[in-house]
């Protein structure tokens, strides 16, 4: 990797960000679950009530990885940052670019002074639980996922 920056999201990015996450959704097999539109994706990120933040990483003028965040309460907690995403293309991988990214949500997260960062991984995920590992993170399997979809 030549050049490097770490940068907050903007507009023009969105179309870049998605075709990233349809590479997310494919390796988490399940690529057919990506229907949200390019307009609904940037009004959310960019329109006048923002619900989500992001960071992507350029490598060589390119964008090449992102985190995506936004805001969770917790009654019991407060204000916590949700990881929502975070991929790396895969010929990327190995080069501390989901680190850089990763050590740059914690920076944000402390910044709003937010009380802590929560996610989800895929079970089968070996590799990102190692790598979340690498930072102390605690797994916990007690709780289970539901959604309602409209």
């Amino acid at each position: 990797m030549e050049k490097t920056i770490i940068r907050k999201a903007v507009k023009k990015d969105c179309s870049k960000l998605l075709e990233l996450v349809k590479g997310l959704a494919l390796y988490e097999k399940a690529p057919e679950e990506v229907t949200i539109s390019l307009k609904h994706f940037e009004e959310s990120g960019f329109g006048e009530n923002p619900v989500w933040w992001a960071f992507v990483a350029e490598v060589d003028g390119a964008i090449r990885a992102f985190a995506l965040y936004y805001i969770r309460f917790s009654t019991w907690k407060g204000q916590r940052m949700y990881l929502e995403d975070i991929y790396v293309e895969p010929e990327l991988r190995g080069n501390g670019l989901g680190s850089v990214l990763f050590e740059r949500l914690i920076e944000e997260a402390k910044e709003k002074n937010f009380n802590g960062m929560v996610w989800q991984a895929l079970d089968w995920n070996v590799s990102a639980l190692d790598f979340y590992k690498k930072y102390g993170a605690k797994f916990d399997s007690t709780w289970v996922n539901c959604s309602l979809d409209f």
